[in-house]
């Protein structure tokens, strides 16, 4: 959730950028109200990762700590189902944009600022 909120078209591969902007420009920016499900296992945005193993992923103990962190800090357990609307008012109500440092320790993003951005962007008062 939290990358998706961050995404700025940046990805593993060309691949994975075309798939990642269809997700998230194509459905999730374009309609809020887009239900989401939340899962342990390569999903619908991992399809076309140079890294993707089956339903896994050849950087699962990474990237199982990353989503752990992120799921503990959204309350979030696997199965859970929310529009995309409320995934990014759980975002902006729990977390700071300094707490990514903690939380996505480990992501080769994270120098980028781009998630802080768009967190930070979030929070603003519209």
């Amino acid at each position: 959730m939290l990358c998706s909120i961050g995404w700025q078209g940046r990805g593993y591969s060309p691949d994975f950028t075309e798939n990642m902007n269809a997700i998230v420009h194509g459905r999730l920016r374009a309609d809020p109200q887009t239900p989401v499900v939340f899962t342990v296992m390569a999903d619908s945005i991992c399809g076309p990762c140079p890294s993707r193993r089956g339903m896994g992923c050849t950087a699962d103990e990474r990237i199982g700590r990353l989503d752990r962190r992120h799921a503990a800090a959204l309350d979030i357990r696997p199965g859970q189902r929310m529009t995309w609307a409320e995934a990014q008012a759980r975002a902006a109500t729990r977390l700071q944009p300094g707490d990514l440092g903690r939380i996505c320790n480990g992501c080769q993003w994270l120098g980028l600022g781009m998630c802080q951005s768009a967190l930070a962007e979030l929070q603003r008062p519209e």
